[in-house]
């Protein structure tokens, strides 16, 4: 019986795909949309990073597809812990991951890197040069606008074996070539402390069997 529900599951999600392939998602929490593919990879689900009852920014991630059909084969309920697991298991490392962040509330140059950098450092595993570097980068491209990630900044992290790369608003401002701050960088989201457990739920909400 299992093993003809896992065949349906992957025919409803193989038809889904056909139908879906070029869906965007949005972000029920503040209707920020996120684009179907970036840099080749599919968007799995959105989220919002909220800070209190601020809707700071929402995230969209994005990963190769073989996430999906191992997501299809497990139980949102039932199997909930086994897919969660499946979420992290080998992000950043075995197969990129793209986060993509767009902000909904304005917040400064500074105030922006240091977010994202504390909440990377106690998972990071190598040099605190890495988590140094990679707040500079944050930090230098909001300042290139002007010192504020306004509302509709767009912050790009690729994450994959090498490293963690870096874009604000498109422009690229450099990459810290640390496979462990690439792992560490995918826990801020996809770990039992996720920043966004919006995320997290709507990835299961969008792939696993009730």
């Amino acid at each position: 019986m299992m093993k003809l529900l896992n065949l349906v599951a992957f025919f409803l999600l193989g038809f889904a795909n056909l139908i879906n392939v070029d869906a965007s998602m949005t972000d029920k929490a503040t209707g920020i949309t996120f684009a179907p593919k970036v840099n080749g990879l599919d968007v799995h689900g959105v989220g919002v990073r909220k800070k209190g009852p601020i809707k700071v920014y929402s995230v969209g991630m994005y990963t190769s597809a073989s996430l999906k059909e191992k997501l299809a084969t497990l139980s949102k309920t039932t199997d909930k812990l086994k897919a969660l697991a499946e979420l992290r298991s080998g992000a950043g490392s075995e197969r990129p991951v793209t986060f993509m962040l767009e902000m909904s509330f304005k917040i400064g140059a500074e105030k922006m890197a240091s977010a994202i950098a504390e909440s990377v450092a106690p998972r990071h595993k190598g040099s605190p040069k890495d988590v140094d570097e990679l707040k500079s980068m944050i930090f230098n491209g909001v300042d290139a606008k002007g010192g504020t990630a306004t509302k509709g900044t767009k912050f790009q992290f690729d994450c994959d074996n090498s490293g963690v790369s870096v874009c604000v608003d498109g422009k690229s401002q450099g990459s810290v070539s640390s496979p462990s701050l690439s792992s560490a960088f995918c826990d801020v989201y996809l770990d039992d402390k996720t920043v966004s457990s919006a995320l997290r739920e709507n990835c299961l909400n969008n792939w696993c069997l009730e």
